[in-house]
C-alpha cells in the first residue's frame, strides 16, 4: 500500500522505520492468535514464520520496541501484544467514519473486527438521500451534509473513503477540513493532501495485477525450466530481495 503523500519522513519521532511500523499488525496479528491458544512464550523463528518473515528482521523490528526477549525461552507473549498494542495506538479507542455506502462500505461496516482491534465505527455516511436513516450493521446511515458535525460531535480523526473515485477528492477535502488527519482511501484514485495528513492506499485491482505478474514469471520459470535454463532465483519469504533490504516488487 502507498501513502497519498509525495514526501513521507524516514522514520516516525520515536525513531521506528516505516517500514517496520508497516510490520507490527503482522506480528501483533500472529501474537493475538497464540494469546487465544494460551500459548506463553514464542521463539523469534516460530514467531516470524507466523508472520512471515525472517527471525532476523524480527529481532531488529522489536528492537526499536525495547523488546529482546530471554535466550532459552523467547519473547512473552502477553507483553508484547500490549507492547505492540501501545506503540500502535491501540489501547484507546479510535472512532472512524465511513463514507460511501455501496457494496464496499457496507462490507466494511459489517467487518467484526474493527471493535477488537481499539477501532468504533462512529458513522457511517453516504451522499444519496435514500440512504438516510437506513441501518447497515446496526447503524443508521446519515447524509454527507452531517459530515463536519458527525465529525466535531465524536472527535473523529480517522476516516475511511469507499466513493466512487470522482467523489474521493471531495469528500477527502471535506474530512481534512473538518479536523480528520488520517484517511485509508478505497477508491481507485490518489488523493491529495497537506503535510500532516497521512493516506493509506488500498487498491484490490492493483494487488491482482502484482498476483498477475508473479504468476506470469512462474509460468515462465517453468517453461524455462523445461527448456533446461536454470530457473531465476526466487525471493525470500518476506518478499526482499536478493540483498535483503530491498523489496522484489513494491505494493502500489
Amino acid at each position: 500500500m502507498a501513502t497519498g503523500r509525495t514526501h513521507r519522513p524516514a522514520t516516525r519521532s520515536r525513531g521506528i522505520p516505516e517500514a517496520t511500523v508497516a510490520r507490527l499488525p503482522l506480528y501483533l496479528r500472529a501474537l493475538t492468535a497464540l494469546s487465544e491458544r494460551s500459548v506463553p512464550t514464542v521463539s523469534s523463528e516460530e514467531l516470524a514464520a507466523a508472520a512471515g518473515v525472517n527471525s532476523a528482521k524480527l529481532r531488529k523490528d522489536f528492537s526499536y520496541l525495547g523488546s529482546y526477549g530471554t535466550r532459552g525461552v523467547g519473547y512473552d507473549v502477553e507483553y508484547l501484544v500490549y507492547q505492540i498494542s501501545r506503540e500502535l495506538g491501540l489501547t484507546q479507542d479510535w472512532p472512524v467514519v465511513i463514507v460511501g455506502i455501496g457494496n464496499l462500505g457496507a462490507a466494511l461496516a459489517n467487518y467484526g473486527g474493527f471493535a477488537s482491534r481499539g477501532f468504533r465505527v462512529a458513522a457511517l455516511i453516504d451522499a444519496d438521500p435514500a440512504m438516510a436513516g437506513k441501518p447497515v450493521a446496526g447503524i443508521p446511515v446519515r447524509h454527507t451534509d452531517e459530515l463536519e458535525k458527525i465529525i466535531e460531535d465524536n472527535g473523529v480523526s480517522i476516516g475511511v473513503i469507499a466513493t466512487p473515485a470522482g467523489a474521493a477528492q471531495q469528500v477527502c477535502d471535506r474530512l481534512v477540513a473538518a479536523g480528520v488527519t488520517s484517511i485509508l482511501n478505497f477508491a481507485p484514485t490518489v488523493l491529495t493532501v497537506p503535510d500532516g495528513v497521512d493516506v493509506r492506499k488500498v487498491d484490490l485491482s492493483i494487488e491482482l495485477q502484482i498476483l498477475a505478474f508473479h504468476e506470469q514469471r512462474k509460468a515462465g520459470e517453468e517453461t524455462a525450466a523445461g527448456d533446461g535454463a536454470v530457473p531465476a532465483k526466487r525471493s525470500n519469504a518476506d518478499g526482499q530481495g536478493p540483498d535483503g533490504d530491498v523489496p522484489a516488487v513494491m505494493p502500489a
